[in-house]
């Protein structure tokens, strides 16, 4: 499995991530509100809500909006509003192959905004629920290269406690496992190893990818871009080598 560069293929943000943090942070409450509903606001006991709060500090939410969407989700059956996730499959030109997660208060808005937005792409929506063959889970996690840590030695204890595959770029050390294993080899590396995680997730990694010309990488990532510019979607998953 390939390293950074890949990561970077599959879940496709706007350059500008500072302009985006208002909405990403929103993403992340409305995740944090759903694991809270379901499972209770204790990340000890909750291993999903664990999880997600590590996704969204290591994006640098702060610490407070953390702590608003625990007590949102508390009161979400009460306040009468609740989340639904659902994922779509899709595929754009030239084989481009989606998947698109979606946290909706109103499923039928959320579809009908997604089959515009496929419409506007000249692309194609698919199943409900259903995932391309061609995608796997898996966890991701990514640790920021420093000094104190010796990539032999990281890379050994990953391997010994449940990590698949490990690789390294010229910044960070990149983790891949089972998506069941992600919360107990996080905190193993943490217990042994002074790190600072950039990323924590459960994505989707396609089997291989689509290769294109400039013009036509650009429009189609112009086109992810609109995908993500609705509030509904959490993350697209494509195909495309960038």
């Amino acid at each position: 499995m390939a390293g950074h560069s890949k990561w970077a293929n599959i879940k496709h943000r706007k350059g500008a991530q500072d302009a985006l943090k208002a909405k990403i942070f929103n993403k992340f409450s409305k995740e944090i509100m759903v694991s809270v509903v379901k499972g209770g606001p204790d990340p000890n006991s909750n291993p999903s809500l664990r999880l997600i709060i590590s996704k969204a500090r290591a994006k640098s939410m702060p610490k407070s909006n953390i702590e608003k969407a625990i007590a949102k989700g508390q009161g979400a059956t009460s306040e009468g509003q609740t989340f639904k996730e659902i994922i779509y499959s899709g595929t754009l030109s030239n084989g481009i192959s989606l998947i698109v997660t979606i946290l909706t208060d109103n499923v039928n808005r959320s579809v009908s905004s997604l089959q515009a937005l496929f419409r506007r792409a000249n692309g194609q929506i698919g199943k409900q629920n259903s995932i391309p063959y061609l995608f796997e889970q898996k966890g991701y996690l990514e640790i920021d290269k420093t000094d104190q840590i010796n990539s032999d030695d990281l890379m050994m204890f990953v391997l010994e406690n449940g990590g698949d595959d490990f690789q390294e770029d010229e910044e960070s050390y990149l983790i891949y496992c089972e998506p069941r294993a992600i919360q107990d080899l996080k905190s193993a590396i943490e217990n042994n190893f002074s790190v600072n995680f950039s990323a924590v997730e459960i994505s989707y990694f396609p089997d291989s990818w689509v290769e294109l010309d400039q013009e036509s990488t650009e429009k189609i990532l112009n086109q992810i871009d609109n995908f993500l510019e609705d509030d509904d979607i959490q993350n697209v998953y494509h195909n495309l080598k960038v």
